[in-house]
C-alpha cells in the first residue's frame, strides 16, 4: 500500500474539495506524459491504479518479433520469454516501466501535469460553489482598496466591490466584516471573478429573508421593493395568512428585526407598507406617511393623479422628490401629485373628469336626496291643485326640512325657472 500517496489524496480531497477520481486521472495522465517524454511516444503505454491501496503499475504493450526494429513497441522472443514463459511470436506482452527510471525532466513534467490538474479542479470547485450563491447575500471581510474598488475576502475566493456598486458615504476599514450581494460570477483563466454589490435592492430583500422567519417559510411575501442606496428603501409586503400581520412581522417586537437590517445598511431608512391589488390603495400606501385626499389611477396607461392636502404636498413629494420617486418605482405607475388648491382647476384631478354626463349624475343624486320634494311627488300630493303655482302651495308643506327645498332647487341648473315655465304652459 502506498500510504504517502493515500494521505496526500485525502488531504487534497478535504481541503480543496477535489474528488479522488479526479486526482487518480491526473496521476494517470502525468505518468503517460512522463513516458512520452522518456521514450518519445506513449501510444502503447498503460497505467493501472488500485484506488483502494493507491498502488499503481505503469507498463508498455510490446509485440514479440524475431528482429526488433522499434524498441518502444517491439521486443524479441528471448526477452519476452523472461517476462512470460508462454510468449510466442506475434503475442503482446506487458513490459513494466519503473517510474524511478524517468529522467529529471520527465519527472518534472509529470509533477507539473498533476499540479495543473489540481489548480484547474480547485478553480472549478470554487466557481461552482459561488455560482450557486449568485443572487444571494454572503458575509465578507474587507481586505484592501484597489484604486476606487474594494477587494472583499469571501472565504475561498475574493470578490470585487466596484465603485458603482458602493453606497456613497460608506467607508470601510481593513478586516471589517460586511454583507454583500453577489451580482455575477464569471469563470476566467485566472479563476472565478466575483462581482458584489452594496446598492442592489435585492440586498435588502435577502437580508429580510434571513432575518424574518415568516418570509423564509413563505407566510409573508415581498411583492415589490424600491431603493435609493444609503438613503431610503420602500418595500411592499403581503401576508398569505390572514392571522399574520405582514408589516408587523417584518418590523418585529419594538422594531428588533428591522433595526438589525438598518444597522447593517448603516442607518438607511426603510418604509414597510402593505401591498394591495387595488392600484389606488397601493399608491396611497406607497406615498405614506403623507395623507391622500384622492387617487385617480389608470391601469392601462400606468399613470396616476394624486390629490393631497395643501399642507401635505411637500411630505408627499419628499426631499428632492424622493418619496414620490420611490413610490413610482414601487408601484410601477407614473404619479402626478397636486395639492387641493392646485387640483381644483387642473384637468384630470377633479371627480367630474372621471364621471360620464356629470350633470345627469347630479340630477339623479338630487332626486334621490330630495325625493319627497320632487316635482312629481308634489303633483301627486292631495293638497296640490291643478293649475296652482308652486309659490301658492300651502306653507305647511315646506315646514322643517322641507323649507330647504327651494334652496336645493335653486342650486340645480335653472330647475326653478324650468318648473315655472312648465306650469305656466299648462
Amino acid at each position: 500500500m502506498n500510504k504517502e500517496l493515500m494521505e496526500a489524496l485525502d488531504i487534497l480531497e478535504k481541503e480543496k474539495e477535489i474528488s479522488k477520481e479526479t486526482l487518480f486521472d491526473a496521476i494517470e495522465n502525468s505518468l503517460i506524459t512522463a513516458c512520452k517524454n522518456h521514450f518519445g511516444k506513449s501510444d502503447n503505454i498503460k497505467v493501472e491504479i488500485d484506488k483502494e491501496t493507491c498502488d499503481f503499475l505503469c507498463y508498455a504493450e510490446k509485440e514479440v518479433v524475431e528482429e526488433v526494429e522499434d524498441e518502444c513497441t517491439q521486443i524479441d522472443l528471448e526477452d519476452a520469454l523472461k517476462i512470460s514463459k508462454r510468449a510466442q511470436l506475434g503475442d503482446i506482452v506487458h513490459v513494466e516501466i519503473k517510474s524511478k527510471e524517468f529522467g529529471r525532466i520527465a519527472t518534472q513534467n509529470a509533477k507539473n501535469v498533476i499540479l495543473q490538474k489540481i489548480r484547474e479542479e480547485e478553480r472549478s470547485v470554487i466557481y461552482n460553489q459561488y455560482f450557486e450563491k449568485e443572487k444571494d447575500v454572503v458575509t465578507g471581510i474587507v481586505q484592501r482598496y484597489v484604486g476606487r474598488n474594494i477587494s472583499i475576502n469571501l472565504g475561498k475566493a475574493d470578490g470585487i466591490l466596484n465603485e458603482s456598486e458602493q453606497v456613497k458615504g460608506e467607508m470601510f476599514k481593513p478586516t471589517e466584516r460586511i454583507k454583500v450581494y453577489i451580482l455575477e460570477v464569471k469563470n476566467t483563466p485566472k479563476g472565478p471573478r466575483i462581482l458584489v454589490s452594496r446598492t442592489h435592492p435585492e440586498l435588502v430583500k435577502r437580508l429580510f429573508e434571513s432575518e424574518v422567519t415568516e418570509i423564509k417559510d413563505g407566510t409573508v411575501e415581498i411583492k415589490s421593493i424600491a431603493r435609493e442606496a444609503g438613503s431610503r428603501t420602500k418595500m411592499a409586503v403581503w401576508s398569505n395568512n390572514p392571522n399574520v400581520d405582514a408589516v408587523g412581522a417584518c418590523v418585529g417586537i419594538n422594531g428588533s428585526r428591522v433595526n438589525t437590517i438598518v444597522e447593517e445598511l448603516r442607518g438607511e431608512k426603510i418604509d414597510i407598507i402593505n401591498w394591495d391589488e387595488n392600484p389606488g390603495n397601493m399608491i396611497q400606501n406607497a406615498l405614506s406617511p403623507a395623507k391622500i385626499v384622492a387617487v385617480f389611477a389608470d391601469p392601462d396607461e400606468k399613470t396616476a393623479k394624486v390629490v393631497v392636502p395643501d399642507y401635505q404636498l411637500s411630505l408627499a413629494i419628499g426631499k428632492e422628490g424622493q418619496n414620490a420617486r420611490l413610490a413610482a418605482r414601487l408601484t410601477g405607475y407614473k404619479i402626478d401629485i397636486k395639492n387641493e388648491t392646485q387640483a381644483k382647476d387642473a384637468p384630470g384631478f377633479r371627480y367630474e373628469d372621471y364621471i360620464d354626463d356629470y350633470e345627469e349624475y347630479d340630477e339623479d343624486e338630487y332626486e334621490g336626496e330630495y325625493e319627497e320634494e320632487s316635482a312629481d311627488s308634489l303633483v301627486e300630493d292631495e293638497n296640490w291643485e291643478e293649475g296652482e303655482s308652486w309659490e301658492e302651495a300651502p306653507e305647511e308643506e315646506f315646514d322643517g326640512e322641507d323649507s330647504s327645498w327651494e334652496e336645493a332647487a335653486d342650486e340645480e341648473d335653472g330647475w326653478k325657472e324650468k318648473a315655472e315655465e312648465d306650469w305656466t304652459e299648462e
